[in-house]
């Protein structure tokens, strides 16, 4: 009997010139590829493969992509020091993009809920994309390239966050997940923050604090955290922005203890992430929004303890020298000081843009500022004064009219989610859950006065996907109840069931 393999064989195959030549030019590629790009190239091919197969899963199943789009979130920037031959912050872009061409492919054969885009906050979200798209004929912008690179975290990724969440992660059980990969990576990024601060930097991060990074990252001698995130200010307002949400769902977690210790681990290790990284201004995320959630609870009591915890805290850190001799606090409690030096200096940078801004209501176009405009037009008067604050940068890039329009989206997502909360919600657990999201969002809006915190990674996805929630407030109530009306009914017609 013929074997089945006996006809041909591999080397059979190779007699054939053009296999051989087409084979032998393959080789020399890739080793020229390994040789030229050493260790980082060499992983890259190891790991193509299972890229590949990553790709697939998302075109199959587009909540494959969400995960992943959660868990990259967390590190895309940090990568950028050990992977410097790749735009890796367009791998967050990669996922979005990869998400709706699976949801099209998909389409084919399944209904896909596309009417769930329609959301009073999704239009918002159009309206502010659209007044970022017409930044490319403003006449005073320098750069058609750098607002490319700045619309994405300003606006992009909030018209394509907030669709994905309200069709592929809607339900209840997604928002519960949704807080697990957020905790699970909070508490990572302080573990990674604690052996920067106890072991040291690594050899990658040494030759970017090298690179200029230690100008800001190391003061008296001191290394501001920064963990695998983009830099200390982000670090900071992600870990007290983690800290808020996390503390607030561990108070009011009743059905599962387990669930209840991860939550306070994650709180406890963002709010300790948030004082190694050093930077003040993230104490204002704990502040504010301790502060919203006692107000949206409607609690009397809870008012009151918490008007005492947040007095407590200020007058600790403004009116008195206690553990004056750690650094952590030292430097926290110079966010309370009027006459801080640094301080100083931003109110005389935004001086300055008072002057110039005066006679350009459109601002100087995205990306015109910061960074970008350091890459793109290093010569120009916004590229060479520091912003600093999120919202100076968007009056600076985008004029007194964008910053109006952004405020008041901001504050409109925001007072509509703390009306829903209060009057219109019935759900003790969904209540709870969506007063931490508009707690820990109106945190990051106060922190965003003294640093570029809300648009970042991973702050920025995180709050677009916290919006996404909160504009389906309703829908989540009316879930939860479903449920439990379906219990009862059941429970009625037998009462054998478990309660």
């Amino acid at each position: 009997m013929e074997h089945v393999f006996s006809k041909y064989s591999g080397a059979d195959r190779l007699r054939n010139p053009f296999v051989f030549v087409g084979v032998s030019l393959l080789l020399v590629f890739l080793a020229t590829l390994i040789a030229k790009g050493g260790i980082f190239i060499s992983l890259a091919l190891l790991f193509l493969p299972i890229a590949l197969i990553y790709i697939y899963a998302i075109l199959i199943e587009p909540k494959v992509g969400m995960y992943g789009l959660f868990f990259y979130n967390f590190i895309a920037l940090g990568l950028g020091r050990y992977i410097d031959f790749f735009p890796v912050g367009m791998g967050v872009d990669a996922h979005l993009l990869l998400v709706y061409v699976s949801l099209i492919f998909n389409s084919f054969v399944y209904d896909i809920p596309w009417k769930r885009v329609k959301s009073e906050f999704f239009i918002l979200a159009v309206i502010w994309y659209g007044y970022s798209v017409l930044q490319l004929f403003n006449p005073e912008a320098a750069s058609r390239e750098a607002w490319f690179y700045a619309m994405r975290s300003v606006s992009l990724y909030m018209i394509m966050t907030i669709p994905l969440v309200r069709m592929i992660f809607n339900k209840r059980k997604d928002l519960d997940l949704f807080f697990i990969i957020w905790g699970v990576m909070s508490i990572l990024a302080t573990l990674k923050g604690m052996m920067q601060l106890y072991i040291g930097v690594d050899r990658w991060e040494q030759a970017w604090l090298d690179a200029g990074s230690a100008v800001t990252h190391i003061l008296f001698g001191k290394l501001r955290i920064f963990s695998f995130m983009s830099d200390a200010g982000q670090f900071g307002g992600a870990q007290g922005h983690a800290g808020v949400v996390f503390m607030i769902l561990a108070i009011f977690e009743k059905k599962s203890f387990k669930l209840r210790v991860f939550y306070l681990i994650v709180g406890l290790m963002g709010l300790y992430g948030m004082m190694i990284s050093g930077t003040r201004g993230s104490i204002a995320v704990p502040f504010a929004g301790l502060a919203l959630f006692v107000f949206v609870r409607k609690n009397i009591r809870a008012m009151i303890l918490g008007a005492i915890l947040g007095l407590s805290i200020f007058v600790f850190f403004k009116y008195t020298y206690i553990g004056q001799g750690n650094y952590t606090i030292q430097r926290m409690r110079t966010a309370f000081n009027p006459e801080d030096a640094s301080l100083m200096v931003r109110v005389e940078n935004q001086r300055r843009l008072k002057a110039y801004m005066a006679s350009r209501p459109f601002g100087g176009g995205l990306g015109s500022s910061g960074g970008w405009g350091l890459r793109f037009s290093p010569n120009t008067f916004l590229a060479n004064v520091p912003t600093d604050s999120w919202y100076v940068a968007i009056w600076a890039e985008q004029g007194i009219v964008g910053l109006m329009l952004h405020l008041f989206i901001l504050f409109y997502v925001l007072g509509k989610s703390a009306y829903l909360i209060m009057f219109k919600l019935r759900n003790d657990e969904v209540k709870y859950k969506l007063s931490a999201l508009a707690a820990g969002m109106f945190g990051i809006m106060a922190a965003s006065y003294g640093n570029g915190v809300l648009g970042q990674m991973p702050t920025g996805i995180i709050i677009y996907s916290s919006i996404a929630y909160l504009s389906m407030a309703q829908e989540l109530d009316e879930e939860k109840e479903s449920v439990e009306n379906l219990i009862n009914s059941e429970q009625s017609r037998n009462p054998m069931l478990p309660a």
